[in-house]
């Protein structure tokens, strides 16, 4: 049935002027989602009401999704004419399946062809729109269908549950087994009580962590030095990468800012054999990021499992090699992604021109607990298989999802072809 057979068109005009008051400003993802949207600037032109169950699209990114139904938790929301607004008929569409449907690839490639305009700037006009033919099953098929699919989400969403709430308590395991306690909470409030010659970072929280202890450490845990535990500390290539294709890679710092060795993150770089010499990269090096503009991304790490040929590691990066008689660099790279370990990098972070940065004294100086080698591996081999298993439900209930929406499309749309043979 063409859509104009099953929406009703909405034209509530408002009054929005000194203000909306209790009206809410939306916006429409193009994943079909409508949220609220904080708007300081007023209005211009007129403004009209949607409400919970209408159905709304925005003229010029309808083509790219951005088709929704207004929430529940949206009691009144206003937009502007560039948003047409529609009731669907009750007698004929549940909420819910219209959601979907709108979605389905179908349904966007039928809505591509009544995009009109110059490129880049076309657009869906209501009636263009309304003369889109949807299949519309009785109103319990609908039902059957949204109840099946919504099953499978939920399905999915338990399964991202469970996965979080084993690798968090797997991961909390790891920090208490390694001795780290949670760092002294800082106050939140100014505290001027350090001297100057005992402040190793001018920083707030520098200061902080100078005057109320950095990390608490478990009585019974051996801490050392980072330095005493490594073979070498050194920072990345300072040349400016080539302008064409070579046959030596650098990694960019995006390669390290996640917690794992992105390789297809790099740049070119003139080759020399002295560079590769420098800067190679070898099994159990754990990379650091030195600087970054995100507090967060500063010291993240990640590990590097295997020799690596041609690739060399740039200047905002730090290459820490570990003693492997002393020190697990698998154990290692997951210690600094621990709360304690992150507290004790930030609070050494440096500012300058809107950057954080640390340096390889910085790094040498972190206080890291070292249990026995053979513990940290046992340490590490729980972790990871606990991130594992994590990993194996979370795709689970990814392919959970992608068949579940196959599944709705395909019935729908086949009973589409069935019917016009």
């Amino acid at each position: 049935m063409p859509l104009r057979e099953l929406l009703a068109e909405r034209r509530e005009s408002v009054l929005v002027k000194g203000g909306l008051g209790d009206w809410q400003a939306i916006t429409i993802k193009f994943s079909g989602e409508v949220l609220p949207r904080d708007r300081a600037a007023a209005f211009k032109g007129a403004m009209f009401a949607a409400y919970p169950g209408d159905l709304l699209f925005s003229k010029i990114d309808a083509r790219n999704g951005a088709i929704g139904l207004i929430p529940e938790t949206i009691a009144k929301a206003v937009v502007t004419s560039e948003y047409p607004v529609f009731i669907p008929k009750a007698d004929k569409l549940r909420p819910l399946y219209l959601r979907h449907l709108l979605q389905a690839s179908h349904f966007r490639a039928d809505l591509q062809s009544k995009a009109s305009g110059t490129s880049g700037r076309k657009r869906v006009t209501p009636e263009g729109f309304l003369s889109l033919n949807v299949p519309v099953p009785t109103l319990p098929e609908q039902d059957a269908l949204i109840a099946s699919y919504m099953a499978a989400l939920k399905q999915a969403a338990q399964l991202e549950q469970e996965a979080d709430s084993a690798q968090r308590t797997e991961w909390q395991s790891f920090e208490l087994a390694s001795g780290l306690a949670a760092s002294t909470p800082l106050p939140d409030r100014p505290v001027f009580v350090a001297r100057f010659k005992d402040v190793d970072r001018w920083s707030h929280d520098g200061i902080l962590r100078v005057a109320h202890g950095a990390t608490n450490q478990a009585e019974s845990c051996h801490v050392v030095p980072l330095e005493s535990a490594l073979m070498e500390v050194r920072h990345g290539c300072s040349l400016s990468p080539a302008k064409r294709v070579t046959t030596l890679r650098i990694l960019k710092i995006s390669a390290v800012t996640k917690g794992h060795l992105n390789l297809d993150e790099y740049k070119h770089i003139k080759d020399d054999a002295r560079l590769r010499e420098q800067f190679s990269l070898k099994a159990g090096d754990i990379l650091m990021c030195r600087t970054n503009g995100t507090l967060a991304y500063v010291g993240m790490s990640a590990l590097v499992k295997t020799d690596i040929e041609g690739t060399i590691f740039p200047d905002k990066v730090i290459r820490v090699r570990p003693d492997e008689n002393k020190i697990n660099s698998e154990y290692l790279w997951l210690l600094l992604q621990l709360p304690p370990m992150r507290k004790q990098i930030e609070g050494a972070a440096r500012t300058a021109v809107g950057n954080y940065a640390i340096g390889s004294k910085d790094i040498k100086a972190l206080k890291i607990p070292l249990p026995p080698i053979t513990e940290q591996q046992k340490l590490f081999d729980a972790l990871h298989a606990a991130m594992l298993t994590a990993q194996e439900k979370r795709t689970e209930a990814a392919v959970l999802r992608q068949s579940a929406w196959a599944a709705f499309e395909s019935t729908v749309f086949n009973a589409i072809e069935k019917a016009t043979q």
